[in-house]
C-alpha cells in the first residue's frame, strides 16, 4: 500500500511533439487517458505543435477544455522534433518524463512498462521496436543507422530514434537538445554519465496521415552523428582527433614520397612525371596542417 502512496505523489509528464496530426489526436489522447486512470498516475500531458497546418492545434485546445492535466505549446512555424522536445522538457515539471509520437505508432500502453525498468536503476530508458510496421525504405536505412551509431558510440542498444522513451527529469535538465540531434539523446545521456536501458515495445502500422520521412535526414543524419562523436568525445581534446587523422595521413604521404625517393637515389627515376610524387607531397602537407 505504500508502494502505491508513493507512485501517485509521482508526477509524469509526457512530452509529445507533433507536425499535422490532427485525425490521430484524439484517439491518441484517449489511449493515453485510459493508461494514467488505470494505473493512477499522477500526470502532464504537454503536446507540442511545430507549426501545424492541419488543425491540430484546434483540436488541442478542445481536448485541454476537458482536462486541466493537458498543456499546450504552439510553434508559429516548423522547427523540427528537436526543438520541440527541448521546450517541452524545459516545461515539464514531472520527476519522469515519457516522450512519444504523435502518430499512434507509439503506443501508451507500454507507459507502465518504461517506468517499470527505469525504476531498475536506470536514467534513461529507450524503446525498441523490434517488430515494425514501415516501409523498407525507412526500416532498411534505419537499422544501418542504428548500428552505425552503436558501434561508433559503444551503446548498445538497438532503437536509437524510437519515439518512446523515460527520463528521469535530471536528465532533461542536463542534456542540450538542438539541431536534428532529438536522434542521439542515449549518445548525449550516456556520455553525460547516465545509465541507459532499453525495452522492446510494440509498435503500430501508421493509421492517418503520412510519414515526415524523408532522403535529406540520411546526410543530415551523418552530419549530427559527427557533431554529437565530438562534442562528447573531442570536446575537451581535439588533437586526438585531428591529430590521429593528421598522422596518420602525413605518414601516408611520408611513406610515398620516401619511397619515389629511394627510386630516384637508386635508379635515377624522373620523379617530375610521376602523379604519385604530387600525392605524396599533398598528403604530407594536409597531414601537417591536421
Amino acid at each position: 500500500m505504500q508502494v502505491r502512496k508513493r507512485q501517485d505523489k509521482q508526477l509524469i509528464s509526457i512530452v509529445i511533439p507533433l507536425y499535422n496530426e490532427v485525425e490521430s489526436l484524439p484517439e491518441l489522447y484517449d489511449q493515453i487517458k485510459e493508461v494514467v486512470k488505470t494505473n493512477r498516475y499522477n500526470y502532464e500531458i504537454i503536446f507540442v505543435d511545430d507549426g501545424s497546418t492541419d488543425g491540430s492545434l484546434d483540436v488541442l485546445k478542445k481536448i485541454r477544455q476537458n482536462d486541466k492535466n493537458v498543456k499546450i505549446i504552439s510553434f508559429r512555424r516548423n522547427y523540427g522534433k528537436s526543438a520541440a522536445l527541448a521546450i517541452g522538457f524545459e516545461y515539464a515539471k514531472g520527476d519522469v518524463v515519457i516522450t512519444m509520437d504523435a502518430d499512434l505508432q507509439d503506443d501508451p500502453h507500454e507507459i507502465p512498462n518504461l517506468l517499470k525498468k527505469l525504476n531498475e536503476g536506470f536514467d534513461l530508458v529507450s524503446g525498441w521496436k523490434k517488430k515494425r510496421y514501415d516501409p523498407l525504405t525507412k526500416t532498411i536505412p534505419s537499422r544501418i543507422f542504428n548500428f552505425v551509431v552503436s558501434t561508433l558510440s559503444g551503446i548498445k542498444i538497438h532503437d536509437f530514434n524510437c519515439g518512446l522513451k523515460a527520463y528521469k527529469k535530471s536528465v532533461t535538465q542536463d542534456i542540450k537538445v538542438y539541431g536534428e540531434l532529438h536522434r542521439y539523446l542515449p549518445v548525449l545521456a550516456h556520455w553525460a554519465g547516465y545509465k541507459i536501458g532499453e525495452i522492446v515495445v510494440q509498435h503500430h502500422p501508421r493509421k492517418y496521415g503520412k510519414t515526415k520521412f524523408g532522403v535529406s535526414r540520411f546526410l543530415k543524419g551523418f552530419l549530427d552523428l559527427l557533431t554529437v562523436m565530438f562534442t562528447t568525445r573531442y570536446f575537451k581534446r581535439p588533437l586526438h582527433l585531428f591529430g590521429t587523422v593528421g598522422l596518420a595521413v602525413f605518414l601516408l604521404g611520408f611513406g610515398i614520397t620516401f619511397y619515389l625517393s629511394l627510386l630516384k637515389l637508386i635508379e635515377n627515376i624522373s620523379l617530375s612525371n610521376r602523379p604519385l610524387f604530387i600525392l605524396g607531397v599533398m598528403l604530407t602537407i594536409v597531414g601537417v596542417q591536421f
